[in-house]
């Protein structure tokens, strides 16, 4: 049985098929569930709660930016909880909706030096962590997050994302 129910919608010509993205989502954010129920007691729906992932460009994530969050600029990733839920607690049968855009992940993937899927891997685990209540608006909340995002994404065999570098996810 699968862990989510992941929906795709692709908008940008520059992104993978639709069916590889699902492929790859499928792996990152099962590994993300798997690592938070059996080591964090994260509890899940015994349904496999939806998780909408939209794949655009920096022009439309601007303007969600802009509309939603009052910055107008482009960013790399947007999570959109459907309903409020605190880390560590029962969420919803719909978790909401994590946007990237593709010319932002290519960019800093570059800068960081690392793979297109190994930056998009961290985007996604970031994201899908937002969508179960998990914030970065301070250092206590960072801390916890980016221990999180750390110990996931070894689980996908990638290093600390955070290790060394002065580019860490706006909040």
């Amino acid at each position: 049985m699968a862990e989510l129910d992941i929906q795709i919608s692709v908008e940008d010509i520059g992104w993978p098929g639709e069916e590889t993205l699902l492929s790859f989502c499928e792996r990152v954010l099962g590994a993300a569930v798997v690592y938070l129920r059996d080591s964090e007691k994260q509890p899940f729906p015994t349904m496999p709660p939806e998780v909408s992932l939209v794949f655009t460009d920096d022009a439309s994530i601007q303007d969600i930016n802009a509309e939603w969050r009052g910055k107008d600029k482009a960013t790399n990733v947007l999570s959109f909880p459907a309903f409020p839920v605190q880390p560590g607690k029962m969420p919803g049968p719909m978790l909401g909706d994590i946007i990237i855009a593709r010319e932002t992940l290519e960019r800093e993937a570059a800068e960081l030096e690392k793979s297109f899927d190994d930056h998009l891997t961290h985007l996604l685990v970031h994201g899908f962590l937002h969508l179960l209540g998990y914030d970065h608006m301070n250092s206590a909340e960072a801390e916890i997050m980016e221990g999180l995002e750390t110990r996931i994404l070894a689980q996908l065999g990638l290093s600390d994302p955070y290790e060394g570098q002065d580019l860490k996810m706006e909040p």
